[in-house]
């Protein structure tokens, strides 16, 4: 027990009921227990299993509370005799569990932080099924909803985790001898939710959610630890993309590896230079970063210069096994200047392995093609004083032959080349440094005025002289066409991230990317086509366009960049040079991306509608067949009875049976006007006639709608203005809201129906002294077939409300829950007066009415 710290936690995990979680818990209080450690059985769900009863000799129970709600007892776990008790180690049973209303936490897994935050170390157990992030997929697998739901976080955060686990074949035989359920329970469990596919699916859920748990926590151990080898505990495949045409290739081949690797995890990472310069395709890249995802797996991006450094850096934090090359593009004569990015990444790799992929673009790599850096009028200028300025040069120098030595003279043709390289570029400086060679020896250097050197030292000034010229121009060469491709690559990324913040949302984004490729690149149009049909009948068809003229071919235009198989973008007014295609490439996936995304919000838009049609048809069967059943069944039962000649039946009994079947008749046609109403509301078509009405003689019509039985209080002044209504329609809002409030009250305080005047419009308060509603729930307690809280499906379909606020709005008014002062539910209804304000009068009404079959 951590006395002055956070107690631990201990949960033991299961795939269904039955595998023996609550056993093996107790057995651990057990074994605690043992070892003179002070457990306490917080609370035990045995579900009268005696091999989980018998574990519990000898520990310490403590009582459980009780607690009352809406007129029954429920017995819950006690927290604070527990917090008052402090033991070193509290059993607690079921997590997911939900507390009975008024308890002090919702949750039971509340109730445990509560616990671990006072010190004490607990244990405890769940289902898979109740963990939140996998609540959905088990619904799918068994059909079967769990509302009891206990967020992942929490699981995750205990100590330690251990797996209960059983085969679906050992839980059915375990069911099967009356060790799980009842004998009367057996085939139907077996049945349905205990199938063994349904069983199988379970499993194997909690065993990939542990094993992501055991994996996460291995990871943090190797952090902790310092371990960069790797570990071989579990396949992780990370393929190298360039964002070359091969990329499709070698992500299938690495997905191939990873499937036959017991389902081993797919990465794929591509490498950007830290200086941005890089000749990726970006449109190529998000097409293979969608392929990635298709396949299931996960795409990355790392900075790196040394690629097969950054890599192996990637693959051994990500606790990789083996790595996917694909191989070498570099032509035979590249090859020959060193070892590529394969060979390298193999030599340094340790005990990964290294998978290297052929493809069809194997050596077709070209020598790196060196794009001019200057302009054309820069070069021009810079060969005209290669041309003239050594001639300028040996005239100056010439006039000062007599104080001027040959270092001096070398110094300034050298500073000419500088200047030369400064201007024109490389070529231009090396003409300039094979003329100045040539100009020095032949005016400055002995013997003058030829060719021939007669010094040593001189033949050694002048080969340095021409050596460093070439060094330098080249220099100055190279650092003039990073700066070209930094500010293009600068350029790039604002052109790219002005792309991603300013594009519009919703229907008109991919109008308005269209128009930013078209301003961005100066053409007159920007057209996004699309290929429908097969490819011996293939037609493109415009989807969008940005300018004037609009394309109907891609072979109309001056530019067709691919965004995918079937999606090109069409420019009019100028070609594109390589580099702006490799950006507009860029634009053209993302406008791919946007046409899926808008498809696929489309066909949401439509499946909507559809999805809640059924799920509206699934409540309406799973809650109209009960109801319709058990009044048609009473009344049946009534009339077969009342014809039987077996039986004499005396006229009391008689009178009893006729009014069982008016009564379940009765029954019977409200709940069919309430659906008739309801899909008349939905459908638009309700007939309402407003017209001037008086509140007081509406009343008495509510009183005799709902019959003679338990009371209801009325407080409706008879001095009330008219209000503009249905009355009709108003009457069945005021019975539905009464059944309700009549159903929810407390037999010694009944409701009251009251109403007032308040400027223009007229309240009516329908109050009742029940359990109330969570401000949470008021919005979905107008929902169609819903029972909020009601755990009795034995009376009405939850059309009530939904039709009362249906009905309340088609006359124009609304209708609102309010709490009720002291505690309770006050349904406001307000609706226009026909007349101006009078002064309220008080006055009330004692009526009686049944319990109906409206719920909340």
């Amino acid at each position: 027990m951590s006395r002055n710290g956070r107690g631990r936690l201990r949960v033991y995990l299961g795939a269904a009921p039955g595998v023996g979680k609550t056993y093996k818990m107790l057995g651990e209080g057990q074994r605690r227990e043992a070892r003179d450690t002070d457990v306490v059985v917080g609370i035990v769900e045995t579900h009268g299993r005696p091999h989980t009863e018998a574990m519990l000799e000898g520990l310490e129970v403590v009582p459980r509370r009780i607690v009352d709600h809406r007129g029954a007892s429920f017995t819950e776990f006690d927290l604070d005799a527990v917090l008052a008790r402090r033991p070193d180690v509290a059993l607690v049973d079921e997590l997911a569990h939900t507390n009975v209303p008024g308890s002090r936490n919702a949750k039971r897994w509340q109730d445990v932080d509560e616990l671990l935050s006072a010190g004490i170390d607990v244990i405890s157990t769940v289902n898979i099924q109740h963990l939140e992030s996998i609540n959905d997929v088990v619904e799918k697998i068994t059909g079967v909803p769990q509302r009891e739901t206990v967020p992942d976080r929490v699981v995750r955060a205990a100590e330690q985790i251990e797996l209960v686990d059983m085969t679906p074949e050992a839980l059915r035989r375990r069911m099967a001898h009356g060790n799980v359920y009842a004998a009367d329970k057996v085939d139907a469990a077996l049945g349905n939710y205990f199938r063994i596919g349904n069983l199988s699916a379970l499993r194997e859920l909690a065993l990939l959610w542990l094993a992501d748990r055991v994996d996460a926590g291995l990871q943090q151990y190797r952090e902790q630890h310092d371990i960069d080898s790797t570990w071989e505990a579990r396949e992780r495949v990370v393929v190298a993309l360039t964002g070359g045409p091969e990329g499709e290739t070698l992500i299938r081949r690495a997905a191939r590896i990873a499937a036959r690797s017991s389902g081993g995890d797919l990465l794929a990472v591509h490498v950007t230079r830290s200086d941005g310069l890089t000749g990726a395709s970006p449109a190529r890249l998000a097409q293979q970063r969608e392929l990635v995802e298709s396949l299931g797996g996960s795409y990355h991006q790392v900075v790196g210069d040394d690629v097969p450094e950054a890599l192996l850096s990637f693959a051994r934090a990500e606790n990789a096994t083996q790595l996917v090359l694909g191989g070498s593009r570099r032509s035979v004569l590249a090859s020959l200047s060193g070892p590529g990015i394969g060979a390298s990444t193999i030599r340094e790799s340790g005990d990964i392995d290294v998978h290297i992929v052929t493809h069809s673009e194997m050596g077709r790599g070209r020598l790196p093609r060196r794009r001019g850096s200057l302009s054309r009028r820069r070069k021009v200028y810079g060969f005209v004083l290669a041309c003239g300025l050594p001639l300028l040069l040996a005239l100056l120098l010439g006039i000062g032959a007599d104080t001027l030595n040959l270092t001096s003279d070398v110094l300034v043709f050298l500073f000419a080349v500088v200047v030369v390289a400064l201007v024109g570029g490389l070529w231009p400086a090396l003409l300039t440094a094979v003329g100045g060679s040539l100009v020095l020896n032949y005016y400055f250097t002995p013997p003058t005025r030829t060719f021939t050197v007669a010094e040593p030292n001189n033949v050694l000034a002048l080969a340095i002289f021409v050596l460093v010229a070439a060094l330098v121009s080249s220099v100055v060469d190279r650092a003039a066409r990073r700066t070209r491709q930094a500010a293009r690559s600068t350029a790039e990324s604002e052109t790219l991230a002005t792309l991603a913040g300013t594009v519009l949302r919703g229907e008109t984004a991919l109008p308005a990317l269209l128009e930013r490729v078209r301003e961005a690149f100066g053409m007159t149009s920007a057209c996004l086509m699309e290929r429908v049909g097969d490819e011996m009948t293939e037609i493109w068809r415009p989807i969008a366009s940005a300018g004037t003229p609009t394309c109907r071919r891609p072979e109309d235009g001056d530019a067709e960049i691919p965004g995918r198989e079937d999606l090109v973008l069409v420019l009019q007014g100028r070609s594109l040079a390589a580099d702006e295609r490799r950006l507009v490439g860029a634009f053209a996936a993302h406008a791919a991306a946007l046409v899926d995304r808008a498809r696929l919000t489309e066909a949401a838009a439509e499946a909507k509608p559809l999805a809640e049609a059924d799920k509206v048809r699934t409540a309406l069967l799973r809650a109209v067949g009960h109801d319709l059943r058990t009044p048609l069944a009473s009344a049946k039962a009534s009339v077969t009875s009342l014809r039987s000649t077996d039986v004499h039946w005396t006229e009391d009994e008689c009178r009893e049976l006729l009014a069982t079947a008016d009564e379940s008749l009765d029954r019977l046609n409200r709940l069919v006007d309430n659906l008739l109403d309801l899909s008349r509301l939905q459908a638009g078509v309700l007939p309402v006639f407003n017209r001037p009405t008086a509140l007081d003689e509406i009343v008495p019509g509510v009183l005799a709608e709902l019959g003679d039985g338990r009371e209801v209080r009325v407080d409706v002044p008879e001095n009330l203005p008219l209000i503009d209504a249905d009355p009709a329609l108003l009457e069945r809002v005021i019975v539905n809201l009464l059944a309700n409030a009549v159903r929810y009250s407390p037999p010694d305080r009944p409701p009251l129906v009251s109403a007032s005047a308040l400027g223009g419009v007229v309240e009516i308060r329908v109050v009742d002294r029940g359990p109330g509603i969570p401000p949470a729930d008021r919005g979905r307690v107008f929902a169609p077939f819903q029972r909020l809280g009601d755990t009795d499906n034995s009376t009405g379909v939850g059309l009530g409300l939904a039709l009362a606020r249906g009905l309340t709005e088609t006359m124009h008014g609304t209708l609102q829950p309010e709490d009720t002062p002291g505690g309770g539910l006050t349904m406001v209804v307000s609706v226009p007066a026909a007349e101006a304000e009078a002064a309220p009068v008080p006055g009330s009404r004692e009526r009686s009415a049944p319990e109906s079959e409206e719920n909340q």
